[in-house]
Parts: C-alpha cells; structure tokens; sequence
C-alpha cells in the first residue's frame, strides 16, 4: 500500500514572474492528506485559496492560469510538475504576487527546494487515477492528438513538430518518474522562437523573460535594428547574436532535445489538474498548454463518475451509515411500504442522498409479479426513489415530524433493467431546484453499478 506524501517543513523562493515580471516569494506548505494541491494568493484580503484542478483554469495563452473571480495565479505548471515528478501528494502553495518565481525557466529550483524541505508519508493511502479504456483527444486544425491508454505504470511520450527547420520533430519518453524526472526532465528549459518574441512582448507577456529563463529559437532573418529592440523585450545588458546552433547568443542545450522535454515537463505539472495521481501510458502529438487542458478535463470527468460509481456500488453497514432504526425516525412510512433499507450517505453540500433496498425472495411483490419469473415492479423502484427523495428533504428540515412530504409529479421515467431477487438497489437522488415548499428530483437506481431506472421528481411539503 503506497502513502501520501507532503513536506517536511514550509519553504520560500524569491524571483520573477515570466510573463507578468512581478517579483513573488512563493512558500512551499505542508498539507494535510487529501488535499492534494492549491494556491494560496497572501497579497489579496482574505488570503484567497485556489484549488489546482482543471475547474479552476482561467487562461491558456502562453501557459496555464488558475483563478477564482479575479484572483489569479499564472504559469502554475513548473511548480506544478515538480511536486508530481516528486509524488508529493498535498501541497500548499503560498504566493506574494500573481507569478510563481520563473528562474532558469525549468523546474530544477523548484525540486530542490521541495527535497531541501524533506518529504514525508502520511497516514492515509495513496489513490491512483487508473486508465482503463482509450482516452483520444484531437485538434486537426492544429494537428494536434493525445492518447490515454491503460498501463499499471505511468508514461508519457511527447513528439513536438512545429514544421520550422530551426527546430525540426523532435519526441521525448519518461519511462520511470523516480529515475528519471529529476536529472532527465526537471532541468529541462522552456522555450519560444524568435518571431514571436515581439508578439508576445505587445501582449503584455515576457515581461519577466530573458535568456537566462527561456531558449529563443531562430526561425527567421533579422536586422541590427531588431537586436537593439531584442536587447530591450529580454532585459539584455548588450545586444544579443545570432547564434551557431540555431539559438540565440547560442545559447547551450542541456539536453540535444530540450524542447521536447520540456514540453513534456508541462503536460506532467497540467496533468495534475486531474486531481489525483494516474496510471496509464499517454502519447502526445504537438501537445500544449490548451490541449493538456482539455486532455485532463476528459481524465477527470471519467475520474469523478468512477468515484460516483464506487459510492453506488453495493455496499456493506459502515459507522456513518444510517441503520433502519434511524430511517424509522427520518420516514413516516411503515411496513410493508417502508422500502428503504439503509441510508448510505447524506451529501449536504450537494443536497444529495444515496440510499439501499435489498432485495430477497420473501418480498410480497416478488410472489405475484411474474411468479415464473419474479421481478420488482417498476413502479416500486419509483416509490424507493422517492422515500430516498423523502428521507433527503426530512433530513434538512428544522422539524421533520411535522411535516409530509408529498410526491406530485413524474416525469421523464425510464426503466432500463430488471430487478430480481437478490439483487441490491442502490439509490442516487438529487435535490436539483426548489421553490417554496416545492422540491424537484433527479433520481437513480442502480443495480451493480448499472442504473436500472432513473426519473424526474415533483415533490410538496406540508404540514402533517
């Protein structure tokens, strides 16, 4: 069984933001298991808290930008793939400005604070994000595609082909993040090329770059006079060369394909805005910062229905579940048409139920509905639904046994599959509007984690 893992102690690092040039300390936090990664932004009032997951993403010009309202914090995903290449599990990430410190333009500072801070285990399982059918994500326009596929491991290839002679295709693999990461994809630099350096500098971005923090690529003549105006956007003291290798003031590569490397460092840091770590071999075709988005968006979409879907599952009697003797304290229904056999779990957040009927051979129905072939009427399964929509609206109330709560509309029913003995119903609903003493119903049954009815719900509260 593998641990969660997070830091020893809180550590800072000072520097410049790459796009917004505004200096920063950030300070790596311990965090509590399960709470994955989040920014904290400590110069707005109220020390706002932005959680790293692909809901929170704002922007995705030259990088990923996490925000809530307009609090933002940019370029997130060097910090990002540090504390993943390392299996650092929770982090907080304290933030003086809106940039994280960009240094070499790599992660390589990043990882040496985090293991100058010591990483330790935590009491609590590590959960995994497996990859169990093909995920295909493309752009044509863009010729770009990434492909999710299942492996008990977790690898990436990146090619990168931006069909420009000065940096030709060039692919990179990461086979091991534990041997490899550190020496073979942390220092790995970011990179642009020459004609968009002006581009960028007019859209307000690079206002923290140099070549001390980027790889600039030749892909076109340019003039003296361009030089001079070069020397100005990188914060040059001279005027820059072009240089012999195709880089500017040839600038030595780390790694004969850096690029290619650092383009995978990125998808590992966006990668993370799935939430949880992953298992599963992922190929990548011209990836960026806009189609990791989009790739992690389709992973945790998957990811959170396989978790509602472990909730529905059957279940056996845990201490948070509600026994029968406390549903006949929640429901005013007795038998036989009590149907409810166990709450499994009340989500207040989400106004949200899920609820159990077991199913034997002895039910009443079960001897007259098709003797040869006993099955659970359908209407049943609606009434089960609506005693878990019962049980949901009683619980909120401030006294339940004074009121009824009575079922006025059906709509949009459908019955899926059967249900026969021994089967064990599990029962999602949902409270999805409300108006007055008026509650509407999203409902789901499932048998073996397959819905076998679902149904639209109506229902008033009166005094009983």
């Amino acid at each position: 069984m593998e641990k969660q893992r997070t830091i020893q102690k809180p550590i800072s690092l000072t520097g410049i933001g790459l796009h917004t040039g505004n200096h920063s300390t950030l300070t790596f936090h311990p965090a509590p298991p399960n709470h994955g990664y989040s920014f904290i932004r400590s110069d707005v009032p109220g020390k706002v808290e932005i959680p790293a997951l692909v809901d929170y993403v704002v922007d995705l010009s030259r990088g990923t930008t996490l925000g809530i309202g307009d609090v933002e914090v940019h370029t997130v995903e060097h910090v990002l793939a540090a504390l993943a290449g390392l299996r650092i599990d929770n982090c907080i990430i304290e933030l003086s400005a809106n940039e994280p410190p960009v240094f070499d333009g790599s992660s390589i500072d990043y990882v040496n604070a985090l293991l100058e801070a010591g990483i330790e285990e935590q009491d609590a399982e590590r959960e995994y994000f497996y990859i169990d059918e093909t995920f295909d994500y493309k752009n044509e326009q863009k010729q770009v595609e990434i492909v999710g596929l299942p492996l008990d491991d977790y690898r990436i290839t990146a090619m990168i082909d931006y069909f420009n002679p000065a940096l030709g295709s060039q692919h990179s693999g990461l086979f091991d993040l534990d041997k490899e990461f550190i020496t073979e994809f942390a220092p790995a630099r970011t990179f642009c090329f020459l004609n968009e350096v002006e581009m960028l500098y007019k859209q307000g971005l690079i206002r923290g770059g140099s070549l001390n923090s980027a790889l600039v690529i030749i892909d076109k003549p340019i003039e003296e006079g361009e030089l001079q105006d070069l020397a100005t956007m990188l914060h040059l003291t001279e005027t820059p060369y072009v240089g012999e290798n195709g880089y500017l003031n040839n600038s030595q590569l780390r790694f004969k394909n850096e690029p290619a490397r650092h383009k995978l460092l990125d998808m590992i840091g966006d990668l993370t805005l799935v939430g949880i770590p992953i298992k599963g071999q992922i190929l990548a075709a011209r990836p960026g910062h806009a189609s990791n988005y989009e790739f992690s968006k389709m992973l945790r979409k998957s990811y959170l229905e396989k978790k509602k879907l472990d909730k529905i599952k059957p279940q056996r009697k845990t201490s948070s579940s509600f026994s029968i003797e406390e549903i006949l304290d929640i429901l005013p229904h007795r038998y036989p048409f009590l149907l409810i056999d166990r709450i499994l779990e009340f989500d207040k957040d989400y106004d949200r139920i899920i609820a159990l009927k077991n199913l034997t051979f002895n039910e009443e129905f079960f001897q007259g509905h098709f003797p040869n072939r006993p099955l659970m009427p359908g209407v049943l399964v609606i009434e089960c639904m609506a005693q878990a929509g019962g049980a949901l609206i009683f619980h909120k109330l401030e006294n339940p046994k004074t009121k009824l709560a009575l079922f006025i509309g059906i709509n949009n029913a459908k019955f899926r599959k059967s249900v026969t003995p021994g089967d064990q119903l599990v029962l999602d609903v949902k409270i999805i509007n409300h108006k007055l003493n008026i509650f509407f119903f999203k409902a789901l049954a499932y048998v073996d984690g397959k819905v076998v009815a679902e149904a639209e719900m109506q229902c008033a509260v009166v005094d009983r």
